[in-house]
């Protein structure tokens, strides 16, 4: 990697810009991801090739040779999400072995009975939000985040006295501004509510996926069950991707409802299906714009660069959802009516999120909700003046200022 790369900006300000650089290279494009340089992969079909290829590989411990050397340990701010030790960082055999241990917990008949406590938690948080009566409300802080929290924690069996907590070192671990300190205090926070958290269901037992781990942690005896070490991480993962994923994209939702209001009118109607407005949602605005990291097993010879042994790749959903090769000139507009809104902001291949179904179930039953219960929203600032996460991965705002009433005359 003698190249001179990209460099990412930590803030997601430029997000656009970046995208459009991946997007006019035939093929990878080395960036510097907050120090660290990877391959990024910005071009749908290159990415859905890699992602489905065995010469590539999520496992740092086997394939990473500066992780290997413990030359990121403490330096890197993103090293937690390299350094889990779940099925998101797991390769061949090992991922095989921890996604059935996880998968029941996302069939379609799981997601079903998940359906009410959406449901209620939505029209709850709209009581909220009536009540308050409030001119101007924050519906990221206030909805889009509350609710995927909510629904996850119902899930997962966490208490009530836990739950903001979780959230707000979620969001710490998500901020790419942080420094390396700021990082290591953060993992450290969430190690420790996790611990707690399995602690809790050990000695007071639920009907969640908690307390499933956790047997299958301690009572299954074949050597397929979690590691103590697996376990913890997998309750992070479920948690940080359940929150996170969900929470941008019905922030992305409501923003492009509310700057699109033809759209919105036709979706009011009917002639328009939420289901459309989701995967539309998500092809433009994928919740995670990038994620760290995969590598390469072997040298892989692509036509424009060759990808060596040990380099790391950074897989682009958000530039490779918006791909000009796949969706053209229009690639750039949020269009609910498009006939063809292909994307990857789910991944691909063998680590394909698990919770997409439940994403998708849950912003299909709540953004009605939403609209219905307060049909006159507007956004409360010029949308130039909405401020992003500040984050190389997350995709969404910092905060969503609608007015709920129009305003006076």
């Amino acid at each position: 990697m003698d190249e001179t790369p990209l460099v990412l900006d930590p803030t997601g300000r430029h997000r656009l810009e970046e995208e459009r650089v991946l997007h006019a290279a035939e093929g990878p494009v080395l960036v510097d991801i907050l120090g660290e340089k990877a391959w990024a992969v910005g071009h749908q079909a290159l990415l859905m090739n890699l992602l489905t290829d065995d010469r590539v590989s999520k496992d740092p411990r086997q394939h990473w040779p500066r992780f290997i050397s413990g030359e990121i340990v403490g330096k890197w701010p993103l090293y937690l999400q390299v350094a889990v030790d779940n099925m998101f960082t797991a390769y061949g055999a090992d991922h095989r072995r921890l996604r059935r241990l996880v998968s029941p917990a996302f069939t379609a008949r799981r997601t079903a009975q998940l359906i009410p406590s959406v449901v209620s938690n939505t029209d709850a948080l709209l009581d909220g939000i009536a009540s308050s009566q409030a001119d101007v409300v924050d519906l990221r802080a206030s909805f889009a985040a509350r609710l995927p929290v909510a629904v996850i924690s119902d899930m997962l069996g966490i208490p009530k006295g836990m739950r903001d907590g979780f959230r707000a070192t979620i969001d710490r671990i998500w901020d790419t501004t942080s420094s390396p300190e700021e990082a290591v205090r953060a993992t450290q926070d969430v190690y420790k509510m996790l611990n707690e958290l399995v602690a809790h269901r050990r000695t007071a037992p639920g009907d969640d996926l908690t307390t499933a781990l956790i047997n299958s942690r301690d009572e299954d005896g074949d050597g397929t069950s979690l590691t103590e070490g697996e376990l913890v991480d997998t309750l992070l993962l479920v948690i940080a991707a359940g929150y996170e994923t969900t929470i941008n994209l019905l922030d992305s939702a409501i923003t492009a409802m509310l700057l699109n209001p033809a759209q919105l009118a036709r979706v009011t109607e009917g002639s328009v299906k939420w289901s459309a407005v989701i995967e539309e949602t998500l092809r433009y605005a994928a919740p995670v714009s990038h994620i760290p990291m995969r590598y390469a097993v072997e040298d892989i010879v692509l036509p424009t660069v060759t990808i060596r042994k040990g380099d790391a790749i950074l897989a682009s959903y958000g530039a490779a959802s918006r791909d000009p090769d796949v969706h053209g000139e229009s690639s750039e507009m949020f269009d609910a009516t498009r006939s063809d809104m292909r994307h990857v902001a789910f991944g691909h291949g063998v680590h394909f999120c698990l919770g997409a179904p439940l994403a998708r179930a849950e912003a299909t039953t709540a953004l009605p909700r939403l609209f219905s219960r307060f049909p006159h929203m507007g956004l409360a600032v010029a949308p130039e003046d909405l401020e992003p996460l500040p984050s190389i991965m997350g995709n969404g705002h910092s905060w969503l200022p609608v007015r709920l009433l129009p305003p006076a005359e």
